[in-house]
Order: C-alpha cells, then structure tokens, then sequence
C-alpha cells in the first residue's frame, strides 16, 4: 500500500498576502476558492512536490499564524537555493552544514518556518 502525504495546512493571518509570497518563491496557485463569506480555501504545491499547502479562512486547523516549523523539503542544492531565495528578497538563512544533511531555513511573511534540506550523498560514502 502506497501512502502519499496530499496536504499540510499553514496558518496565515492574510490570504493574500501569502499567495502572493508563495507565488514569488515559485509555489503553483491549484486552487483558491471562496466557497462562503467566511470560508475560504487555497491550495498551493511547490515545484517539483507530490505535497501541497493549503491556507484560508474558516478552515478550523486550530493553528495560529506563525505557529507551522514542522515542514522540511529536500532540495537538489541548498547553496541555489539560498541564492534563489534571497534574490527574491526573501531573508533565508543557512547553509548550515550537518552529517545528515546542508539546511536552509526561512520563514514566510506570517513565521512560519521552512527548512529546506539538500541531502548527503550517500553513494560516495563507503
């Protein structure tokens, strides 16, 4: 049985504002409907992610904005993607050099934390 993680919710206090953010960093908007007055549904999935976000209002996730420091994503580079980041203005940080792993954090307009992870290369170690 194959079991695929679809979505992780991330509080924001405006909408708006972090669409647009995920947008600049290159997140894909899939959806953004406004079902009600008081509910509101976006869904938005990194490139390259079988994994998406979703924020709004009216969702009853029980978080609070800035509260999300869970999500880790693997990237190919973490030196590009620091440099991608901070191009667009975004304050990463990093690389932080670890046995498991280079890391890059950084946090979107609400807090939410973000660790990007570029992995070891386990086939030349022996």
């Amino acid at each position: 049985m194959d079991w695929k993680i679809e979505l992780i919710f991330v509080p924001v206090s405006d909408v708006d504002r972090a669409k647009d953010f995920y947008v600049k960093i290159g997140f894909n908007a899939d959806h953004d409907q406004t079902v009600t007055d008081e509910l509101r549904f976006v869904q938005m999935t990194p490139p390259g992610s079988a994994c998406s976000i979703a924020f709004g209002t009216g969702l009853g996730t029980g978080l609070e904005p800035g509260q999300q420091n869970t999500i880790q994503v693997v990237v190919p580079d973490a030196d590009e993607a620091l440099e991608h980041l901070r191009g667009l203005g975004v304050e990463a940080r990093g690389v932080d050099e670890l046995a498991w792993g280079r890391f890059v954090t950084f946090d979107d307009p609400d807090g939410n934390t973000w660790t990007l992870q570029e992995l070891p290369d386990y086939s030349a170690q022996s």
